[in-house]
C-alpha cells in the first residue's frame, strides 16, 4: 500500500519566488512527497473583469526561469516537482524540466485539447474532477495514463458536502484532492482507500490571497503525513 500525499503550494507564494523555495523545503521536512505548483499565462486564465484577485493572479503567474528555480530546488531536496498546467504553451516548458507527473484542474476538464496534449507526453497524468457534472467519467485517448482525483470545487468545501459513501477509491477514483479546511475529510478518504490526497499548503493561513483559508499549515501537513505513515504500517 503506498500513499503520496501532494503539497499544493500553488499560489500561496503570493509571487516570492524566495518564499516558494523556502515552502519547498518546509513541505519535504513535513514528510510531503511532491510539491505542486501551478503554470498558466494570468491574463487569459484569470479575466480582469469582476476578478478581485486580478493583480494577485498577475503577481504569481511563474516564469519560466522562475520554474527551473523551482525544480533545481525540488531536486535539490529531493522532493517530485509538480505542476497543473493551464494552457499547451507551458506544457512544454514542464516537458523541459522533466517532470514525472502532469495534472489537470478541475477547471480545465473540458479543454480537450490540452488534456490531449498532456497525455501525448506519455506520462501520468493526475485529472481533478471537481467540475465534471456529467455520470460517466471523461474519456481520452490514452486512458491507462490517467488518474482521477475525487473534488468538490468550493472553497472551502464544508464536510457535509462530501459523501464518501458514494466515492469509490478502489476502482474509480484514483485520489482525493481536499479544498476542506482540516484533516478529517484527507484522513477519512485515506482510511477508505485514496492512494492520493492534493491538499493546499501555506505558511500562514491568514497571508494574502485566495487560497490561504482553506490550505493546511506545516504542523497540519506533518499529522497528515505521519497519519499516513501509520495507515501504511497497518495495511
Amino acid at each position: 500500500m503506498g500513499i503520496e500525499i501532494i503539497a499544493e503550494i500553488g499560489q500561496n507564494h503570493n509571487g516570492d519566488i524566495n518564499k516558494a523555495l523556502e515552502m519547498i523545503e518546509v513541505v519535504k521536512e513535513c514528510g510531503a512527497d511532491i510539491a505542486k505548483f501551478q503554470l498558466y499565462n494570468a491574463v487569459e486564465l484569470f479575466p480582469k473583469k469582476n476578478n478581485p484577485w486580478y493583480e494577485y493572479n498577475c503577481k504569481t503567474e511563474l516564469s519560466k526561469g522562475g520554474l527551473i528555480k523551482l525544480v533545481e530546488k525540488c531536486n535539490e531536496v529531493n522532493i517530485e516537482f509538480m505542476a497543473s498546467v493551464f494552457d499547451i504553451e507551458r506544457i512544454s516548458w514542464l516537458e523541459d524540466v522533466d517532470v514525472k507527473k502532469h495534472k489537470i484542474a478541475s477547471r480545465s476538464i473540458n479543454k480537450t485539447d490540452l488534456v490531449e496534449k498532456v497525455l501525448q507526453t506519455g506520462k501520468e497524468t493526475l485529472i481533478s474532477l471537481g467540475m465534471w457534472n456529467k455520470e460517466n467519467f471523461p474519456i481520452f485517448s490514452k486512458m491507462n495514463q490517467v488518474r482521477y482525483l475525487f473534488c468538490i470545487s468550493k472553497y472551502p468545501t464544508h464536510l457535509s458536502d462530501i459523501n464518501f459513501n458514494k466515492i469509490d477509491f478502489n476502482s474509480k477514483y484514483a485520489g482525493f484532492s481536499d479544498h476542506t479546511i482540516g484533516l478529517s475529510a484527507s484522513i477519512a478518504a485515506m482510511s477508505r482507500g485514496a492512494n492520493i490526497i492534493e491538499k493546499h499548503f501555506t505558511l500562514d493561513t491568514k497571508d494574502y490571497g485566495p487560497d490561504h483559508q482553506c490550505s493546511m499549515t506545516p504542523s497540519e501537513l506533518k499529522q497528515l503525513c505521519d497519519y499516513r505513515n501509520d495507515l501504511i504500517k497497518m495495511f
